[in-house]
Protein backbone atom coordinates (compact mmCIF):
# COMPACT_ATOMS: atom_id res chain seq x y z
CA UNK A 1 0.00 0.00 0.00
CA UNK A 2 1.20 3.27 -0.84
CA UNK A 3 2.70 5.84 1.56
CA UNK A 4 -0.55 8.60 2.40
CA UNK A 5 0.70 11.73 3.13
CA UNK A 6 -0.97 10.98 6.75
CA UNK A 7 1.61 7.86 7.04
CA UNK A 8 4.41 10.62 6.07
CA UNK A 9 3.27 13.15 8.22
CA UNK A 10 2.79 10.39 11.09
CA UNK A 11 6.12 9.04 10.62
CA UNK A 12 7.75 12.75 10.70
CA UNK A 13 6.13 13.56 13.76
CA UNK A 14 7.39 10.23 15.31
CA UNK A 15 10.53 10.66 14.25
CA UNK A 16 10.94 14.13 15.60
CA UNK A 17 9.69 12.99 18.78
CA UNK A 18 12.88 11.27 20.05
CA UNK A 19 14.66 14.13 21.19
CA UNK A 20 11.75 15.60 23.16
CA UNK A 21 11.40 12.47 24.90
CA UNK A 22 15.15 11.36 25.38
CA UNK A 23 15.64 14.87 26.26
CA UNK A 24 12.89 14.97 28.86
CA UNK A 25 14.10 11.65 30.14
CA UNK A 26 10.63 10.19 29.31
CA UNK A 27 12.20 6.87 28.59
CA UNK A 28 9.49 4.88 29.41
CA UNK A 29 7.54 6.53 26.49
CA UNK A 30 10.39 5.35 24.04
CA UNK A 31 7.53 2.13 23.48
CA UNK A 32 5.54 5.07 21.20
CA UNK A 33 8.43 5.07 18.85
CA UNK A 34 10.11 2.40 18.51
CA UNK A 35 8.85 -1.42 18.22
CA UNK A 36 9.59 -3.83 21.84
CA UNK A 37 12.04 -5.80 19.97
CA UNK A 38 13.88 -2.49 18.28
CA UNK A 39 17.31 -2.73 17.36
CA UNK A 40 19.36 0.53 17.39
CA UNK A 41 22.21 -0.21 15.39
CA UNK A 42 25.05 2.17 17.35
CA UNK A 43 28.46 -0.13 15.53
CA UNK A 44 29.82 3.18 13.65
CA UNK A 45 29.87 4.50 16.95
CA UNK A 46 32.10 1.71 18.56
CA UNK A 47 29.61 -0.20 20.70
CA UNK A 48 27.55 -3.18 19.59
CA UNK A 49 24.05 -2.95 18.48
CA UNK A 50 21.46 -2.79 21.39
CA UNK A 51 18.58 -4.59 21.14
CA UNK A 52 14.99 -4.22 22.21
CA UNK A 53 13.35 -1.16 24.28
CA UNK A 54 14.38 -2.63 27.86
CA UNK A 55 18.29 -2.36 26.84
CA UNK A 56 17.61 1.00 24.76
CA UNK A 57 16.57 2.60 27.93
CA UNK A 58 19.58 1.05 29.80
CA UNK A 59 22.02 2.22 27.35
CA UNK A 60 20.55 5.69 28.12
CA UNK A 61 20.63 5.47 31.38
CA UNK A 62 24.24 4.34 31.25
CA UNK A 63 25.64 7.14 29.67
CA UNK A 64 23.85 9.45 32.13
CA UNK A 65 25.99 12.76 31.94
CA UNK A 66 27.53 11.72 28.64
CA UNK A 67 24.33 12.32 27.31
CA UNK A 68 23.95 14.90 25.14
CA UNK A 69 21.53 17.81 26.39
CA UNK A 70 19.70 18.29 23.24
CA UNK A 71 19.08 16.23 20.39
CA UNK A 72 17.63 17.43 17.16
CA UNK A 73 16.33 15.72 14.08
CA UNK A 74 16.15 17.18 10.86
CA UNK A 75 16.14 16.44 6.79
CA UNK A 76 13.59 13.86 6.88
CA UNK A 77 12.90 12.05 4.14
CA UNK A 78 10.84 9.18 3.76
CA UNK A 79 10.38 6.19 1.38
CA UNK A 80 8.15 3.50 0.79
CA UNK A 81 9.72 -0.23 1.43
CA UNK A 82 8.30 -3.40 0.58
CA UNK A 83 5.68 -5.00 2.82
CA UNK A 84 3.97 -2.10 3.39
CA UNK A 85 6.76 -0.44 5.81
CA UNK A 86 8.56 2.61 5.49
CA UNK A 87 12.01 3.77 5.32
CA UNK A 88 13.22 7.31 6.72
CA UNK A 89 16.43 9.04 6.94
CA UNK A 90 17.13 11.94 8.55
CA UNK A 91 20.07 14.44 10.22
CA UNK A 92 20.65 14.26 14.44
CA UNK A 93 22.12 17.02 15.86
CA UNK A 94 23.31 16.08 19.65
CA UNK A 95 24.79 19.39 21.63
CA UNK A 96 26.58 18.51 24.84
CA UNK A 97 26.90 20.11 28.05
CA UNK A 98 30.09 21.61 27.38
CA UNK A 99 28.71 23.12 23.73
CA UNK A 100 30.06 20.62 21.49
CA UNK A 101 27.94 19.50 18.93
CA UNK A 102 27.97 16.04 16.85
CA UNK A 103 26.23 15.06 13.67
CA UNK A 104 24.73 11.83 13.06
CA UNK A 105 22.66 10.42 10.23
CA UNK A 106 20.04 8.21 11.16
CA UNK A 107 18.56 5.13 8.90
CA UNK A 108 15.35 4.01 10.11
CA UNK A 109 13.00 1.02 9.10
CA UNK A 110 9.35 1.40 10.15
CA UNK A 111 6.56 -0.82 10.42
CA UNK A 112 2.67 -0.53 10.85
CA UNK A 113 1.74 -1.71 14.43
CA UNK A 114 -1.75 -1.70 15.90
CA UNK A 115 -0.74 1.09 18.08
CA UNK A 116 0.83 3.27 14.92
CA UNK A 117 4.08 3.57 13.20
CA UNK A 118 6.95 2.57 15.06
CA UNK A 119 10.51 2.08 14.23
CA UNK A 120 11.90 -1.45 14.14
CA UNK A 121 15.86 -0.66 13.47
CA UNK A 122 17.51 1.63 13.79
CA UNK A 123 21.34 2.39 12.46
CA UNK A 124 22.89 5.55 13.46
CA UNK A 125 26.16 6.59 11.60
CA UNK A 126 28.20 9.45 12.65
CA UNK A 127 29.13 12.23 10.10
CA UNK A 128 32.73 12.59 10.86
CA UNK A 129 34.29 14.28 7.62
CA UNK A 130 32.95 17.77 5.34
CA UNK A 131 31.42 17.00 2.01
CA UNK A 132 34.15 15.99 -0.32
CA UNK A 133 34.01 15.38 -4.35
CA UNK A 134 33.02 12.06 -5.42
Amino acid sequence: MPLTLEDRTVIADLIASHGHLVDAGELDRMRELFTDDVTYDITDLGAAPIAGLAALREAALTLGDANPVAHHVTNIVITEASGGGARATSKGIGIHADGTCASVTYQDSLVRTPHGWRITYRTVLARRTPLTSA
